[in-house]
């Protein structure tokens, strides 16, 4: 107050004060605590006037132990300020190591990184790492000058990184709004609030390769390796959702995109995933466990509290739990993706191959050289030139236990070796082929010579197509170079953790550790997720993450048969016959009403019928009933689904009841999304060869809901002799092609529909026979179709009338019903191959969905 008094009397005497000081101290961070409300204080004393001639004029007679002073408050202000906040005005300046934001806990560390010489990144760290290890950059491609850059909270609440030449580097979308302040969390997650704490902006929403404990991975959000060990430039490797709903490690270069994890040379299911789930979200707790939508689950090795973590999109193109060792800050793995290195695609560019010597390398084959010896990226290149003409002799060079992922412009099953190399001397593109003999002996004919590996477990041999000009030694080895393929930017210690490859390796000695280790993780994590699953449930976590949570931590359990003989009554209360069995309904312990179905024609062994209905149960749709799980003992095997109320569709459709229009065209919808998902987004086997108005199950809002799916490969798996096509449907919805022994395919369901749709059109059973008008019968289905095409050629449109079930009284939409007749009669076409797929009906049906006219 006493300065402000020495600046009024100032003020009077003389009119005007210079201001330059105290607005260079205040964007400082040195004087961040002065705050708003000190210059307000100040700005009191002052007439809008007085403002505008202390910015245009300068003070010069000011005291210097005036200067002093100001100086002296500034700075003792500054000692206390709040080192993770920085106010709305400031900014952070690339030349003052001092210019940092630190976590309150002290474990994360914000400010700029050199990535070069003269070269800088806006980067949040880990304090107290060894090697300063980086969690986010702002300009990871794009980095600013040493001298003059800055990054700075404006006024106007952006947040925004200039270069020294005052050219906007990087800036947040947050201006123009009330941002406050921004703030270094101590999960590390850099956010931006208004003056009530709402964070309008934050950095866990924009990572680069790493995932910290307790940031959401959503499906908007990747993990981009770095570009090489010391380089942070967005590399090649992605870590992401990929277009099925599934966590998946990808290969992005310049020339080839491709997906090498989990598995592929497996399917989804096997691979312990679902593509069932659209919700795409994954999070990284602080007890080192991992959780996603799409069921991939893991555990640190050395899973607990207290342990810095983080989960890193390596350069190597490898996914890394690490773990901080807070006494030597140096970082160990406590669980990786891939085990055997060499199966990483794009490792080592075109034409490269990975070997293990005995650590993974990258090398060039037979043939074949660096491209730049700098930079593996790009590669190995010919030695030679490639020609099509007949007058160049090649020959084929053999390497053993090899194989270049991808680009096969033909596979062929059950060839001879010669015959083999043949078609590849027959294709002008062709640059090697690969042979398989083990089993059915397999050919394939390469193009290109991409995500090459070798190893002494692959069981096929790879033969180069090279000039005859071209020399090799005898034995082929690989051209040997210093290159590793694995990261070596820490120190790295496998613990006891398992990963989504099998163990494997060159060296045999590692897999009995590998695998004693893998059993231990797994007992471990059974033990793990089951405490921890106890206990989240009676936290209170933000609605998201609560929700994420619940989809993948829900359960898919196996009852004993007493629990179900109990929870149904001694299956008092039948709920329905089928060709699979009687159903019944029952409430389980924690009084959840089912239905329990019993099956009369399940075959499996209990290992073979518990991984069949393992699969059915991940299939999760609002129009498919949900099953919960199953019973397999002895001579018994029964499914439970969840308990809908408003039974089934036969029960309301042909019933004295009658059921409105909106409702006949509800379940039309549903039950077309429902099968649409079978065919299109789920299992390619998910046929459901069954469709029928019996199960078709309405819930309380009639919302449809489809059942039986899946139980016709119950039904006929591992049965002695048991083809596909045997299987049958349901007479009346059964496609032509049962009884033509043809094989069968999604469009027996799309029969089954199309009948279903016209029966919800007539309100009666198309499936009964009835007189013609001469001699012999005929279903009411061919008679309602012949009719139909009879009368619907015109453009009248009285026809429809005679159509729709008249007890209805003409309370129904006519364009609804006339889209609906229309699809009807092309699901049931004798020729299959004219029948719509069941999502372009979904399409059609969604195009007059809001069609209000009645």
């Amino acid at each position: 107050m006493e300065i402000l008094l020495i600046f009024k009397k100032k003020k009077k005497a003389t009119g005007v004060v210079d201001l330059m000081v105290f607005e260079e101290l205040y964007s400082s961070h040195y004087a961040l605590h002065i705050g708003v409300a000190f210059i307000q204080q100040w700005q009191k004393f002052l007439s809008p006037g007085d403002a505008v001639a202390m910015r245009s004029q300068s003070y010069s007679s000011l005291s210097s132990t005036l200067f002093l002073i100001v100086i002296s408050v500034c700075f003792s202000l500054a000692s206390s300020r709040n080192p993770n906040i920085l106010p709305r005005g400031s900014s952070l300046s690339v030349e003052h190591d001092s210019d940092l934001l630190i976590s309150a806990d002290n474990t994360f560390t914000c400010g700029f990184c050199s990535v070069g010489e003269n070269a800088y990144c806006f980067s949040i760290w880990f304090t107290n790492s060894k090697e300063k290890t980086v969690a986010w950059m702002a300009n990871r491609d794009k980095p600013v000058n040493g001298k003059g850059s800055r990054v700075s909270l404006q006024q106007d609440g952006a947040f925004v990184l200039k270069d020294v030449d005052g050219s906007t580097t990087w800036e947040t979308n947050t201006s123009s709004t009330d941002v406050q302040k921004a703030e270094l969390l101590d999960n590390g997650n850099l956010v931006l609030m208004d003056s009530s704490g709402k964070i309008l902006w934050q950095s866990f929403d924009f990572p680069t390769d790493t995932l910290l404990p307790q940031q959401l991975f959503t499906k908007s959000k990747k993990l981009i390796s770095k570009l090489r060990g010391g380089n942070y430039a967005t590399g090649y490797f992605h870590f992401l959702f990929d277009n099925d709903n599934v966590l998946r490690l990808m290969y992005d270069g310049p020339d080839v995109s491709s997906v090498y994890w989990p598995n592929i040379d497996t399917n989804v299911f096997t691979n312990g995933r679902t593509n069932f789930n659209s919700t795409r979200i994954a999070i990284l707790d602080d007890m080192g466990r991992f959780f996603s939508s799409d069921w991939m689950q893991f555990n640190a090795s050395d899973s607990g509290s207290g342990i810095k973590r983080r989960l890193t999109m390596d350069h190597d193109g490898n996914l890394r739990l690490y773990s901080l060792n807070n006494g030597t800050g140096l970082w160990t793995v406590s669980w990786k993706a891939v085990m055997q290195q060499c199966l990483v695609h794009g490792l080592c560019g075109r034409n490269g191959m990975c070997i293990y010597a005995p650590e993974p390398k990258c090398s060039c084959p037979p043939g074949y050289e660096m491209d730049d010896p700098s930079n593996w990226n790009k590669g190995c290149k010919p030695r030679f030139t490639r020609s099509c003409s007949h007058s160049q002799q090649v020959r084929f060079v053999k390497i053993q236990h090899a194989d270049f992922y991808g680009f096969d412009s033909s596979s062929l099953t059950n060839i001879s070796l010669e015959s083999c190399q043949t078609k590849c001397l027959e294709d002008c593109r062709c640059q090697a082929f690969g042979y398989k003999l083990s089993g059915d002996a397999k050919c394939y004919i390469k193009i290109e010579l991409f995500n090459g590996h070798q190893s002494a477990s692959f069981p096929s041999d790879i033969y180069l197509k090279l000039p005859l000009s071209i020399e090799t030694s005898e034995p082929i080895v690989l051209n040997d170079t210093n290159r590793i393929c694995n990261s070596s930017e820490s120190t790295i210690t496998i613990g006891a953790s398992s990963s989504m490859y099998g163990a494997g390796g060159k060296r045999v000695r590692w897999v009995y550790l590998y695998s004693f280790a893998s059993v231990i993780g797994a007992i471990e994590m059974l033990f793990i997720m089951s405490s921890w699953w106890l206990l989240f449930r009676r936290r209170d976590v933000h609605a998201v993450v609560e929700e994420g949570y619940r989809v993948i931590s829900s359960q898919f359990m196996k009852f004993t048969y007493i629990e179900l003989k109990k929870a149904t009554k001694n299956f008092r209360e039948e709920l329905g016959q089928g060709a699979s069995g009687a159903v019944f309904k029952g409430v389980l312990e924690d009084e959840r009403v089912v239905a329990v179905k019993k099956l009369e024609n399940a075959y499996q062994m209990e290992e073979v019928f518990r991984a069949e209905v393992s699969t059915i149960g991940k299939i999760n749709h609002m129009n498919l009933v949900r099953m919960w799980g199953f019973c397999s003992e002895s001579r018994h095997r029964l499914l439970v689904y969840e308990y809908v109320e408003n039974k089934s569709l036969d029960k309301l459709l042909f019933a004295e009841n009658i059921l409105g229009w909106k409702e006949r065209f509800k379940i039309a919808l549903g039950s077309a999304k429902g099968l649409a998902y079978l065919h299109h987004e789920c299992l390619e086997w998910v046929i459901h060869c069954d469709v029928k108005p019996e199960n078709i199950l309405l819930d309380g809002d009639f919302e449809p809901k489809i059942s039986d799916f899946g139980l016709a490969k119950l039904s006929q798996r591992g049965r002695k002799n048991s083809e596909f096509s045997r299987i049958r449907g349901t007479k009346g919805y059964m496609a032509p092609e049962w009884a033509l022994n043809l094989p069968i395919t999604a469009k027996v369901d799309v029969y089954g529909y199309g009948v279903v749709i016209l029966e919800l059109v007539k309100g009666i059973r198309l499936s009964n026979w009835v007189e013609e008008d001469g001699e012999g019968q005929e279903t009411e289905l061919t008679r309602f179709v012949r009719v139909i095409k009879g009368k619907g050629q015109g453009e009248e449109t009285a026809w429809i009338e005679d159509a729709v079930d008249t007890r209805l009284n003409g309370q129904f939409s006519r364009i609804q019903a006339a889209k609906m007749i229309e699809i009807g009669i092309s699901c049931v076409e004798e020729d299959r191959n004219k029948r719509p797929t069941m999502d372009s009906i979904v399409q059609a049906l969604m195009e007059c969905e809001d069609v209000s006219r009645i």
